[in-house]
């Protein structure tokens, strides 16, 4: 391999971790469809699940998410309306990002703390 294509692959690696990030980075987007797959379909009962989480955070998390089709929200029209958030079948394909992040995550935690 050459200098130029050793490049180019870096490069491409490094685009591929960005996308990455970009959509599930951050402290909130992971445990927000954790709680959505556990089956928290409404607003609060999600706000409920994620200690520390606030309401103008989760509506840009859940925003964000649908966004980048990871969610889906329905509006059923009850009285009142209600909305629900479902995952998508492409948000299990996540699983192979977070089944490791989990796994490295706990073993970072024993390594600083001593303990799971």
């Amino acid at each position: 391999m050459t200098q130029k294509d050793n490049e180019k692959h870096f490069k491409e690696k490094i685009k591929a971790i960005q996308d990455t990030m970009f959509v599930l980075g951050g402290k909130w987007k992971l445990p927000v469809i954790l709680s959505i797959y556990s089956g928290n379909k409404r607003f609060n009962d999600i706000a409920g699940s994620i200690p520390g989480i606030t309401n103008r955070v989760l509506s840009k998390e859940l925003k964000h998410l649908e966004e980048n089709l990871l969610i889906r929200r329905d509006v059923i029209n009850d009285y009142p309306v209600r909305i629900e958030y479902t995952i998508t079948d492409y948000c299990l394909t996540t699983e192979e990002v977070a089944a490791p992040l989990e796994k490295w995550g706990k073993t970072h935690r024993k390594k600083l703390h001593g303990k799971l």
